[in-house]
């Protein structure tokens, strides 16, 4: 496995994925994208293997397998709508978040951001998201204050029909672009397929 390597992020939205069983098929639908304010910085790895196969003393072939992403999503605080909607977390009756080991997993949902300092303003999608819960951390020190982050492990699994991420590209269009944080960017065929 290699190195995770950190992103500063900027414009990081989740949206809630629901998959429904239609006809055989799957059905994927996403919410609308909320913003996370105040998120640091993603870290990445990409998960899957290559294997290379011989023959004639080369490297004949190489099958990849993607098995998507994981890593982890740091941010000063996780917005309560995050807590209750994904990580299914409960607000009761006086408004307290209360967390259940009964719950078994979080809800999926997609990731979008954009890298801060990315000269090219690349947007990016995660389609099948799960987080597990966070790290508790506070630091206190004695000259300076600190805020302490709250960090999320995330998965990035490819949904049943293999879709992982998407990007923005040279030659987006640009309703695309500016709408990528309103719904979630779902790929057209038309146009040569998907890249």
């Amino acid at each position: 496995m290699g190195n995770k390597v950190k992103f500063n992020l900027k414009n990081v939205h989740a949206a809630k994925l629901t998959e429904k069983e239609e006809g055989g098929s799957a059905k994927f639908e996403y919410g609308v994208p909320k913003a996370i304010p105040g998120a640091v910085s993603i870290s990445l790895d990409a998960e899957g293997e290559s294997s290379p196969f011989y023959a004639d003393g080369i490297v004949y072939f190489r099958s990849v397998t993607n098995n998507g992403y994981s890593g982890d999503l740091e941010m000063a605080l996780i917005p309560e709508w995050f807590r209750t909607e994904i990580l299914q977390e409960k607000l009761d009756a006086k408004g307290v978040l209360v967390e259940n080991s009964s719950v078994a997993e979080s809800v999926k949902f997609a990731l979008l951001f954009e890298f801060d300092g990315d000269i090219n303003a690349i947007r990016h999608v995660l389609y099948n998201c799960s987080a597990s819960r966070p790290s508790i951390e506070s630091e206190t020190k004695e000259d300076t204050i600190e805020p302490g982050t709250e960090t999320l492990s995330i998965m990035a699994d490819p949904r049943s029909d293999g879709l992982v991420k998407a990007r923005t590209g040279d030659t987006t269009d640009e309703t695309t672009y500016k709408e990528w944080y309103k719904t979630v960017y779902t790929p057209t065929e038309e146009g040569g397929g998907m890249a």
